[in-house]
């Protein structure tokens, strides 16, 4: 595993982790913000100033009221607290086979105040054509999903939701446009992003596990 980082002009850290899979020639990659004096890679609490958006700090990503899968509404709101990873799913992608990793972490990890948030879209090659009553049956039947399922969104695009405009905004390199069916945002129980997964990360990558602990971690210790 091989880690960059580089100090931005607000003095934060910027971590770049690459986990490498020899022989198959696929790479894992996740960006994560650091305080100054931290190792690159590890995810630390960030300060009250996130909360205003201001440079190089995460915005707020959880005051957004969106609709479960079947129509009733969710206030986002409710998940501040928890340790959220929100990800932007698809149900006849090359990736598909992520749902059973995300569900069996999710069933982990809940009762410290884990939660997946799926959010099905078909922004790329039609690979999420159905209804959400659809999803919602392909989900239950092929993987057991009982995480937080969400109505069908568009995450890239001028149509784009603003949950995923204020997602793809965050400081680089956390924000920036959506790559592909299951980006992966972590965020904090304060409802900050601190750190992002791309498609090709499995739920059960070292990495990413490790980021999820860490804030579990962090956050029980810091009440």
């Amino acid at each position: 595993m091989g880690c960059c980082a580089c100090k931005c002009g607000s003095g934060w850290m910027v971590g770049v982790i690459c986990v490498a899979v020899v022989g198959v020639g696929m790479m894992a990659c996740a960006v994560m913000l650091n305080m100054p004096g931290k190792g690159p890679g590890e995810v630390v609490p960030v300060s009250d100033r996130a909360e205003r958006g201001e440079e190089g700090t995460p915005m707020q990503v959880l005051d957004f009221t969106m609709n479960r899968i079947d129509g009733t509404p969710q206030d986002l709101a409710e998940f501040r607290g928890d340790v959220v990873l929100i990800v932007n799913t698809a149900s006849r992608c090359g990736m598909t086979p992520q749902y059973r990793g995300l569900e069996d972490l999710y069933r982990e990890k809940k009762d410290e105040g884990f939660v997946v948030l799926g959010f099905p879209a078909n922004n790329f090659m039609g690979q999420e054509p159905g209804t959400d009553e659809d999803i919602a049956a392909f989900c239950e039947r092929n993987y057991g999903v009982t995480f937080p399922l969400f109505s069908k969104i568009i995450v890239k695009g001028d149509d784009m939701h603003p949950l995923y405009k204020r997602l793809t905004s965050q400081p680089a390199p956390v924000g920036g446009e959506i790559q592909w069916n299951f980006d992966k945002f972590l965020v904090d129980r304060q409802g900050r992003v601190v750190a992002r997964f791309g498609p090709r990360t499995a739920p059960t990558d070292p990495a990413f596990v490790e980021a999820v602990e860490g804030l579990l971690a962090e956050a029980s210790v810091g009440g």
